[in-house]
């Protein structure tokens, strides 16, 4: 079996706006890519960014889309204190409070902000599933 990997990909409106948000205020590590896109690590998989109009192109489909999209991203973290340190620093970074976190009714703690582009990211923490690599026990 060939080794894969899962990628997420995001139609951004200006693409060098959100680097500087996910590379410098959210501190992720990007990869080298070319200039027409971004490439940054996650647990496992990668997130990219790539222009609106050029992904659009891509999947032959209209730009202009609007509104709720029916999908946000996740971003899981160890603990409540986690989870409202990276809200703030993503509202630092230019991101959009959307929803402060808070108790959640399945029992964790969540909250949520939209990224330059307006793409939702849940920001939460979830007692009941380890989150950590399994062989360190953290």
């Amino acid at each position: 079996m060939q080794p894969r990997i899962s990628m997420i990909t995001l139609g951004v409106r200006d693409l060098e706006r959100s680097v500087r948000f996910y590379e410098q205020g959210l501190g992720l590590p990007r990869m080298e890519s070319p200039p027409e896109v971004a490439f940054f690590t996650l647990n496992g998989s990668w997130l990219g960014l790539y222009g609106r109009e050029a992904l659009a192109a891509d999947a032959g489909v209209l730009p202009e889309g609007s509104g709720f999209a029916g999908v946000a991203l996740a971003h899981n973290l160890g603990s409540e204190a986690a989870v409202d340190e990276l809200l703030a620093q993503a509202v630092a970074a230019g991101a959009t409070l959307v929803k402060a976190a808070e108790k959640v009714f399945w029992g964790g703690y969540s909250g949520y902000f939209a990224d330059p582009d307006g793409y939702l990211w849940e920001v939460a923490h979830n007692p009941f599933v380890w989150i950590g690599p399994a062989d360190t026990g953290i």
